[in-house]
């Protein structure tokens, strides 16, 4: 046979104030649902945390590079490769969660990049480029990597590209361009020596026609 509720405690749960009074606990209210974020909110803090893993390989780097005993410099290497291939599941995901989102896709390209994923690297960066024609950093990361692949009229064509929208941007693919001829003089290897001479002549052209119109100045950084 079913037992009665007491008064007491009917009361105390349909009167406000009632059950603290009674005795007895009231039952908490429900808390409002928190929204769910959206995939373009997760692709942004996917993004911001490949960033941070890229950032700080770019540091295990830099003390790799100032490093004398040869174990620990092997050490400081692995550990930026180790975020380097953190970053790339970071922004990989974020292109799946926004595949609209050239930044992701461009650092996506970076990443690739500096890990030797050459073929990899170009698809990235030309989807970001597919999404954002304009975006600079692409243009002159993706250049990089055609130094890499010896594609040298394609480099040519992205200085070019950059030299007319993204002065800086042209001026850190010149230092790149400089890095690379140095260690091409040390080991020409892959490369018809008679297309080296001749892209080092371009280049030290193209270096002296830059600071002539310095002054003249495009040159406003493009903020991304």
């Amino acid at each position: 046979m079913p037992q009665r509720v007491p008064l007491a405690l009917v009361l105390s749960l349909s009167i406000p104030g009632l059950a603290a009074a009674s005795g007895t606990s009231a039952m908490p209210a429900p808390q409002p649902a928190v929204p769910a974020a959206s995939p373009e909110q997760q692709a942004i803090e996917l993004y911001n945390d490949g960033i941070s893993d890229r950032d700080r390989a770019a540091a295990y780097e830099k003390e790799a590079a100032a490093e004398t005993d040869a174990g620990k410099k092997a050490r400081l290497e692995a550990k930026a490769r180790d975020r380097h291939e953190a970053s790339i599941r970071k922004f990989l995901a974020a292109t799946k969660k926004d595949p609209r989102m050239f930044r992701a896709w461009g650092s996506l390209g970076y990443a690739y990049r500096v890990t030797g994923k050459l073929p990899a690297s170009l698809d990235a960066y030309a989807k970001a480029l597919e999404i954002q024609p304009g975006y600079t950093p692409a243009i002159e990361y993706r250049a990089e990597a055609y130094l890499g692949l010896g594609r040298l009229d394609e480099v040519k064509s992205a200085y070019m590209t950059l030299f007319n929208a993204d002065r800086k941007r042209a001026d850190e693919l010149t230092g790149a361009i400089d890095r690379w001829l140095e260690k091409k003089k040390a080991d020409p290897s892959g490369i018809d020596p008679s297309r080296l001479d001749e892209f080092a002549r371009w280049a030290a052209e193209r270096k002296q026609l830059a600071a002539q119109t310095s002054s003249l100045g495009s040159g406003q950084e493009l903020r991304w």
